[in-house]
């Protein structure tokens, strides 16, 4: 993955509130030399939250809702038409609750990225939180990572740790590795625009950031 020669275009797709896109929009205002910026963000489902922080930003949307006469292909072509059309050079997701094919993933090789509330590859899929209060897990955490064509599966970017205090609610535990999230997803998306970011197969290397920049 060679260093970008300009700022990167960021597509940010949402199902629910979008407080990891609001922690990314910060992110971008705050650190001058981020690297990117938001130039669209999509959802498939039109109540989503998070469509509200991008147009108070004055960020295009697209939707796109998978009705039931619609097959899934055919939907997902539809999402990627429609992102594409604002030349993104990386993918984030950020609380997207839809699985995404080969044939999406070929179009921004590589530069796809998601966030995940456990310490992959434990507790993948959508229930992570729940199932690891079920295990009775003394440690969880949030993994950022690189999509393939497995559910939470890709090349891990960066992992934190999340203690799992005695007798606490999926809520609670969840909100508690949302805020670490709201850290972890902007910086590895900043990785990415600066060029940082190297692959040996499914390892993951960053390099250092500039200085001033915060560290992983």
């Amino acid at each position: 993955m060679s260093s970008p020669a300009a700022s990167q275009r960021l597509a940010v797709l949402v199902s629910g509130g979008g407080s990891n896109l609001r922690a990314l929009l910060d992110a971008i205002e705050q650190r001058p030399g981020f690297g990117g910026e938001v130039v669209v963000v999509g959802s498939d489902r039109v109540e989503a939250g998070g469509l509200g922080h991008a147009r108070a930003a004055g960020i295009p949307t697209v939707t796109r809702t998978l009705g039931a006469d619609e097959d899934r292909a055919t939907w997902e072509q539809g999402l990627a038409d429609a992102l594409a059309a604002h030349e993104p050079d990386v993918i984030v997701l950020a609380g997207f609750m839809r699985i995404l094919s080969k044939a999406f993933l070929e179009r921004w090789p590589d530069r796809v990225v998601n966030t995940h509330p456990s310490l992959l590859p434990a507790f993948r899929g959508a229930n992570a939180v729940r199932e690891a209060l079920a295990h009775g897990v003394k440690v969880t955490g949030c993994t950022v990572h690189l999509v393939d064509e497995q559910v939470d599966h890709g090349p891990i970017l960066a992992q934190v740790a999340v203690a799992v205090y005695t007798g606490e609610t999926e809520d609670a535990l969840h909100e508690r590795i949302k805020a670490v999230e709201h850290r972890l997803l902007p910086a590895c998306v900043e990785a990415l625009c600066q060029g940082r970011v190297r692959l040996d197969g499914r390892v993951a290397t960053i390099s250092p950031p500039p200085e001033a920049a915060p560290s992983l």
